[in-house]
């Protein structure tokens, strides 16, 4: 089996990530360490450096990054390195039609589109929906170029898989978010894109993240089917530490920074103990 630790270069790790980590590097599987840095306006170099740098103190050495080939053939460990095996993957989904381009702004959308009531069963945790894209621009033949969106054609059909922790789940990526924007305009690839095509390409048989991306899940199965994948990888979707009732640790709002613990006199030890959730 292989898992993977994705972190993005966006700000520093903070407990969310350890308790992440816990489950990642206990879950008897081989990891790869991934850094998903595909948001090119909000990634930095420093980040990218104290994830590493934290990872370390704390004793979470990967089995892959920058050291072993994958199966595509290329062994890089940044989603900025890998353009390519996007770019290849759009190929695929062309040559069946599958992708488009769109210029519709999110205040257009909004304005057309009512919020998806769809949820996602046995969490109570799932959002309570979501914007759902109603295909306004799949005939309109606009290019595939700079300055607009592409978007791949997801149409309506269930995604069931079974959660190792949630159990079954059943989703309709159409009804939940409608066709997925896969590059937006500013020439970043999206993270539902980016993931879906990592998971596959690297060799991903374990997903293990929180339960906040459940509701992803379908439609990255589906987009990886699309593009040959036959056996989807197993999901776990473990509890998430919370700073209130309904608010999770937020990176962007330096929640509990583990560069902060450390520089208190914490030992990784403590700091794995205070991400516990049980």
């Amino acid at each position: 089996m292989r898992t993977r630790f994705a972190p993005a270069p966006t700000g520093w790790l903070h407990l969310g990530h350890v308790l992440n980590a816990e489950y990642v590097w206990n879950a008897s599987a081989e990891v790869l360490l991934r850094i998903e840095d595909h948001d090119r306006e909000r990634c930095r170099p420093e980040y990218e450096a104290g994830i590493l740098e934290d990872l370390d103190w704390l004793g979470y050495r990967p089995d892959i990054f920058h050291t072993k080939a994958f199966r595509d053939g290329v062994c890089d460990g940044r989603q900025s390195d890998r353009e390519s095996v996007y770019r290849d993957a759009v190929d695929i989904l062309q040559r069946e039609g599958l992708v488009y381009g769109c210029d519709c702004a999110r205040r257009q959308i909004e304005a057309r589109c009512p919020i998806s009531d769809v949820r996602c069963p046995d969490t109570e945790s799932a959002e309570a929906g979501e914007l759902r894209y109603d295909g306004h621009c799949r005939n309109r033949e606009l290019p595939l170029s700079d300055g607009y969106g592409w978007r791949v054609r997801i149409d309506p059909g269930i995604e069931a898989f079974v959660d190792q922790r949630l159990g079954r789940q059943e989703q309709d990526p159409s009804a939940q978010c409608g066709d997925v924007l896969i590059r937006d305009r500013l020439g970043n690839w999206t993270y539902q894109f980016a993931v879906s095509v990592d998971d596959f390409r690297q060799g991903i048989d374990l997903v293990v993240r929180g339960e906040d991306l459940l509701a992803s899940t379908g439609r990255q199965i589906r987009i990886a089917r699309l593009l040959g994948r036959d056996e989807p990888a197993t999901f776990l979707h473990h509890a998430l530490i919370m700073k209130s009732p309904d608010q999770k640790l937020s990176k962007s709002d330096g929640d509990t920074g583990i560069r902060d613990l450390r520089a208190r006199g914490l030992t990784p030890t403590q700091v794995k103990h205070l991400a516990r959730t049980d």
